[in-house]
């Protein structure tokens, strides 16, 4: 069966909406964006504005595109006619989930609705370093679709509403991370599921990460040489191959471990270890404390 090591990745991330509302921008404006690392997602319903984050080139957002961020610490998103540097503005609550950036009387020049989610996974600085910076996704009504049903179930009271915007979530960043485009070159999972190469061995070890892998096993599924395949997984993924095995083999652990269906051996056989006992050294070794520590931490929580 194939496996798709992207939607294993959202799946485990566990996501969840903090807010959907939206903004309306007016004459010229800057906002600054400060949101502690949590997923910022928006869509342009009209207009156009630049986007500044630190350490990337500023890029222009227009009518019809879809931007993701899985982890952004400081943004600044400004109108195309900027006003001076150190002018910053806040949204300004106007109605039940819509907000406005911009001085009074100024005509409304860009539209969008804005999303934060947030990540409840344990290991989601590990996930979301696996993911592209920041993707942008053009021309994507399926994206706006998705959008547009979060907002709603962010805004009521249905039954069963948290687990509805857990799977909107999920389907709305893998169709983002599927379609969009990744507009920072950075090492990511994404970037090595493009690559022709890489995608065979990154698909095998998420198909099978109980194999007692290699780097030769991995280049082999590459073909590839074992030296060509170890700089350029390395380079393109951000992780040597083994490493990022480990990390991987380690998030499904501690998922196993929370479900508390399985015994210590059962869940090191799930992850590709011969015995509970070399399971449980990696295990101490990579987060901190023995899986069954872990385990009855989870219940006392």
């Amino acid at each position: 069966m194939s496996v798709d090591p992207l939607a294993e990745i959202v799946t485990l991330l566990q996501p969840s909406a903090s807010f959907s509302k939206l903004v309306e921008y007016a004459g010229r404006w800057r906002i600054h964006r400060d949101v502690e690392g949590k997923p910022v997602f928006f869509a342009v319903l009209e207009g156009e504005c630049r986007m500044v984050s630190r350490g990337r080139p500023p890029i222009v957002v227009r009518q019809g595109d879809f931007v993701l961020s899985p982890s952004t610490n400081d943004q600044i998103i400004e109108s195309i006619d900027a006003p001076p540097h150190g002018v910053e503005m806040r949204p300004i609550e106007i109605g039940e989930g819509r907000f406005r950036v911009g001085r009074p009387g100024e005509p409304v020049n860009l539209r969008m609705q804005v999303g934060l989610c947030s990540f409840a996974s344990p290991d989601a600085a590990l996930l979301v370093s696996l993911l592209p910076a920041m993707i942008v996704a053009r021309g994507e009504p399926r994206l706006m679709l998705l959008l547009q049903l979060v907002g709603d179930e962010t805004r009521q009271a249905r039954p069963g509403r948290e687990l509805v915007l857990e799977r909107l979530l999920e389907v709305l960043l893998i169709e983002a991370l599927r379609c969009g485009t990744d507009t920072i070159p950075i090492p990511s999972v994404a970037r090595g599921l493009s690559d022709d190469r890489l995608v065979a061995a990154l698909r095998a070890m998420h198909a099978r990460p109980a194999h007692g892998w290699t780097v030769a096993d991995l280049a082999a599924e590459a073909a590839m040489s074992r030296s060509a395949f170890f700089a350029r997984f390395s380079r393109i993924v951000g992780l040597p191959p083994m490493e990022y095995l480990l990390g991987w083999r380690m998030a499904l652990a501690k998922r196993l471990l929370r479900t508390r269906e399985l015994a210590i051996e059962q869940v090191a056989a799930q992850v590709g270890y011969g015995s509970a006992s070399t399971f449980s050294t990696a295990f101490n070794r990579h987060v901190g404390m023995p899986p069954m520590r872990y385990a009855r931490a989870l219940i006392a929580g």
